[in-house]
């Protein structure tokens, strides 16, 4: 997860943000230690805002509309109420989930299958898994499967590509739901989903199911009409807009000249005043032309009333800095931003045994810094410098950058020393579970992102007129 896409979403959240934060920490660190997701760079910033809105449910901070819908609900749609998922409801109103009833037991662990929906860009499945999946080696309360959908293997699985998975106890057991984006360019409306779970919690298995998908065909709106950033070089071009029966997918390119710039659609208003919000989505395309790098995804929206006439976009882009880097052969040094008006003045470098301590100054941040961007800066410090065996530089993938196992440190412990000058001390323990083999001063390359300690920039708004009627 990129940490600078969530700044402004953590602000806006009702929940305590310790909490929050706690809850990122521990994402973070299972994704750094288990399988490594490639993450999609245009879809990054709505991802990480439906997990920030899923943590906000989870503190029990529900519209009282959504209580209404969810008390009004058919059977069909209990487990739906229990995941909170307005879209499993109202299909569920439609008789339009699938019931299944697959169960497998290996090893002494059942898994059955209840639900299966698709609508829009979105695929939903439900199931249950009984409690003998606690002798595993996950902590009573969490479980995890590792898995993998047409017959695909490892990472090299495009329906893993912004999965979630989400838990609730229950009697015997736990329920869980999984989601999936859509990751074709092209619908199919009835279809079968292999999906084999390799194991759970560690418990090896092999349980194999079979998943019928069923949609109806997407009605299409085809709007084409293009929006430039002249001044931050990039463009948005709103393609077309899919209707289902409970929500709708908004197709758009990004024409970017920086490669791993992000441009996401924060939210839409109508001509009416209705908000609509964006979730995950489908990487369609990417292409590097003359003029930029080209990218066109699919993206969850809310579903388009029939009746609008117009909608206002609200993008933001992410700009991406490259790594600044710095062999640990020297006590001090200043470190610049490429792209951006930050540097990093280390003061120090001490190693004491098992820890490396670097003191340092962040310079070229905004005076008068509110107390929560600070703290999402303090935050971000944790994850924003990395310590390479520097022999080991080459070896880190650029799809999937992550330092390499035990030639690389990650994370670190934050001690903020004065919130004035903005210094700072990172702690690096050298014998955790990230480490460096023969770790030596002078053969460690620190590397540092600046990109985190931006928010994201707002661009202007900009309004597209529908056509009328749709295919």
């Amino acid at each position: 997860m990129d940490n600078k896409e969530v700044k402004s979403a953590i602000e806006k959240i009702v929940a305590p943000k310790e909490k929050v934060f706690s809850a990122i920490d521990k994402g973070l660190r299972m994704s750094g230690q288990g399988r490594k997701i490639k993450k999609k760079k245009v879809l990054a910033g709505s991802s990480a805002a439906a997990a920030l809105l899923g943590i906000t449910i989870a503190s029990g901070f529900i519209n009282p509309t959504m209580n209404k819908v969810l008390a009004n609900t058919p059977l069909i749609g209990g487990i739906f109420q229990e995941f909170n998922d307005s879209m499993g409801v109202e299909l569920a109103n439609q008789d339009a989930v699938t019931e299944l009833n697959q169960s497998l037991t290996k090893n002494g662990v059942t898994v059955k299958l209840t639900s299966a929906y698709f609508d829009g860009n979105v695929v939903s499945i439900t199931g249950f898994v009984d409690e003998d999946v606690e002798k595993g080696h996950n902590e009573k309360g969490e479980v995890s499967f590792d898995m993998n959908f047409e017959h695909n293997k490892g990472d090299n699985d495009p329906w893993l590509n912004g999965k979630s998975t989400d838990i609730r106890k229950v009697k015997g057991g736990y329920n869980f739901q999984w989601k999936m984006e859509y990751p074709y360019k092209s619908f199919q409306e009835n279809s079968t989903l292999p999906i084999t779970i390799h194991n759970i919690n560690g418990i090896k298995g092999e349980w194999n199911f079979d998943i019928p998908i069923k949609q109806e065909k997407n009605s299409t709106l085809a709007i084409n009409q293009e929006q430039g950033y002249p001044e931050d070089e990039v463009k948005i071009r709103i393609k077309e807009i899919l209707t289902a029966r409970a929500s709708s997918s908004l197709i758009y390119e990004t024409v970017e000249k920086y490669k791993d710039d992000e441009i996401y659609i924060l939210k839409a208003i109508d001509n009416k005043g209705k908000v609509y919000r964006f979730g995950n989505g489908t990487s369609l395309e990417e292409a590097a032309l003359e003029d930029g790098y080209h990218s066109t995804a699919r993206t969850k929206m809310t579903k388009l009333n029939s009746n609008t006439t117009s909608l206002t976009f609200y993008p933001q882009l992410s700009v991406a800095d490259p790594k600044v880097q710095q062999v640990l052969d020297k006590k001090s040094f200043t470190l610049k931003s490429k792209r951006l008006s930050l540097g990093l003045q280390v003061n120090d470098v001490i190693q004491k045994g098992e820890k490396l301590v670097i003191d340092y100054q962040l310079t070229g941040l905004p005076k008068n810094l509110s107390k929560g961007k600070l703290e999402i800066i303090y935050h971000n410090l944790k994850y924003l410098f990395w310590l390479v065996d520097k022999e080991y530089l080459i070896k880190i993938d650029p799809e999937n950058s992550w330092p390499p196992k035990n030639h690389g440190i990650h994370f670190n412990k934050v001690k903020m020393i004065d919130k004035e000058t903005a210094h700072f001390q990172s702690t690096f323990d050298l014998n955790g579970e990230e480490r460096i083999e023969n770790f030596k001063l002078e053969n460690t390359m620190l590397l540092f992102d600046f990109s985190n300690l931006v928010p994201a920039k707002e661009l202007k708004p900009f309004t597209v007129v529908l056509p009328v009627g749709n295919e």
